[in-house]
């Protein structure tokens, strides 16, 4: 479930050997990230874009995607693959849709800019799509479907990744972890879903390498086609491209349903890179200083069905009969998507960010060449 209580961070923490974890306030990184990104020449508009929709993972819970990536950014950026002078360019345009030319601009920013043409062009016709090709590393894809949700819209984003997957039966990877994420007003939070296509994300195999743990059966594959519990196996082969990966949502085969998770990766492909005549996972980190990302945003007006306030009361209505269902024996609460980020977003306000000391001294470094040494946050513990 997307933005879970950190059941995951609690999963990659104790991957981490020794790995010691300290609380940052908030409002003191978010100054640290904008002043860092000002450093790499990006304006005061845009580096409020890239600060904001980083730091939505870390309000999420979802510690993978927040300022842990800060490093990655500082190779793409430093390394050439994000250009600082890069100018998106619409190269295909109808009331209801457009392609835009990221010309490998940031992410974010990109994203960001998408999806307002969406939306705009939703509340206009009541329904927007916008395809891009050529982009970065955006982030969470949750953080642009929310966006149509502030402007009472369902939204919708997915993006294609680095091929990792294996299609059913095969043993080559040729798609990514593909996100999906829908969103849609509701009360007393909004409907937010956000998931990777693939059973686990390429950071849970690093982590049970660093345990030293094998691989549950169900989650990879080896170079052959067949089941891997060797994770540092599995992730050779992915970094050389010998064969093998990690399985779609469904895991191995048909008969758990692999298919369907190999599929909804598939449409995610269909969506991001045919329909903007980008670049299939499988080809995407290929061209030298270029990452090729493709991505889709949509934005509906659910008003085109009826009266919005009464689509808005059925909804609300049945997540909480769903909420009010009986629950499992041991368990005391059904949480719909979108509740456990919520609730961590609170908490982060108040406690502050969590992040592992070597994320830390990464952003030391960072702060060090992008002259923002003065906004590093100290730890509050």
């Amino acid at each position: 479930m997307s933005g879970g209580t950190s059941a995951q961070q609690k999963y990659e923490r104790n991957g981490a050997r020794d790995m010691q974890y300290h609380h940052v306030d908030y409002q003191k990184l978010e100054t640290f990230c904008h002043e860092v990104f000002k450093g790499y020449h990006f304006s005061e508009e845009e580096s409020r874009q890239i600060t904001d929709v980083l730091l939505a993972a870390d309000l999420s819970g979802i510690e993978s995607h927040g300022i842990q990536r800060l490093i990655r950014y500082h190779q793409e950026i430093t390394g050439g693959l994000v250009k600082l002078d890069a100018k998106p360019e619409v190269v295909f345009e109808t009331p209801l849709s457009a392609v835009i030319e990221g010309n490998d601009c940031m992410g974010q920013t990109l994203g960001i800019r998408a999806m307002n043409m969406a939306i705009d062009k939703a509340r206009q016709h009541g329904f927007g799509m916008i395809t891009v090709r050529n982009s970065n590393h955006y982030g969470i894809a949750g953080y642009y479907a929310k966006m149509a949700v502030e402007a009472d819209m369902i939204g919708m984003c997915m993006t294609n990744t680095e091929a990792i997957m294996v299609p059913t039966f095969g043993r080559q990877a040729m798609l990514g972890t593909n996100p999906i994420a829908f969103a849609m007003p509701a009360d007393p939070v909004p409907f937010s879903f956000d998931a990777a296509t693939t059973v686990v994300p390429r950071g849970k195999l690093e982590a049970e390498r660093m345990r030293g743990n094998g691989l549950p059966l169900g989650w990879a594959l080896d170079e052959n086609g067949h089941d891997s519990t060797e994770a540092d196996r599995v992730l050779k082969n992915i970094i050389s491209k010998a064969g093998g990966g990690i399985l779609p949502l469904g895991g191995s085969g048909e008969l758990t349903s692999g298919y369907k998770g190999y599929g909804f990766a598939m449409l995610c492909e269909i969506c991001t890179a045919i329909l903007s005549g980008g670049t299939t996972s499988n080809y995407i980190y290929k061209t030298p200083g270029r990452a090729n990302i493709a991505q889709c945003f949509i934005a509906l007006d659910y008003g085109m069905f009826g009266d919005k306030q009464a689509i808005r009361a059925a909804l609300d209505k049945y997540l909480q009969e769903v909420r009010d269902s009986d629950k499992a024996e041991g368990q005391e609460r059904i949480y719909i998507h979108g509740e456990k980020s919520a609730e961590s977003r609170a908490r982060v306000l108040r406690e502050g960010v969590s992040l592992n000391e070597k994320t830390y001294d990464e952003m030391k470094m960072i702060a060090a060449y992008t002259g923002a040494e003065a906004y590093l946050p100290p730890y509050l513990d």
